[in-house]
């Protein structure tokens, strides 16, 4: 695999077309990723959690939905940023149907 070095040596030598090609294929690689947000199988069973923490994104949304506020937020888990928070409630509007099902199954267990 090439690496970084590689790639930028190469690209002087492609056309304009050749670049935005990929450029597109970077814009769609990343149009799935949410920064400040993981989810790796090995942390809290794969559910999308705070990067740096085990505070999955449900739990925060559910915690919002029943009118915790952000500060409260913010002093009851120490660790968080209000970025942090900016980058769950992105991930939570993208992604209400899985925060959704995951409030729902946590509640039921």
């Amino acid at each position: 695999m090439a690496g970084l070095s590689d790639f930028e040596k190469l690209l002087p030598s492609l056309s304009p077309g050749e670049k935005a090609q990929i450029l597109k294929w970077v814009v769609q690689e990343l149009s799935e990723a949410f920064p400040g947000i993981d989810s790796r199988p090995d942390v809290c069973g794969g559910e999308p959690c705070i990067v740096r923490t085990r505070i999955p994104v449900w739990l925060l949304e559910q915690a919002r939905r029943l009118g915790t506020s952000e500060q409260r937020l913010l002093a009851a888990y120490p660790s968080l940023r209000a970025e942090d928070l900016v980058n769950a409630w992105a991930y939570a509007r993208s992604h209400a149907a899985e925060i959704e099902r995951q409030i729902r199954e946590n509640e039921a267990a």
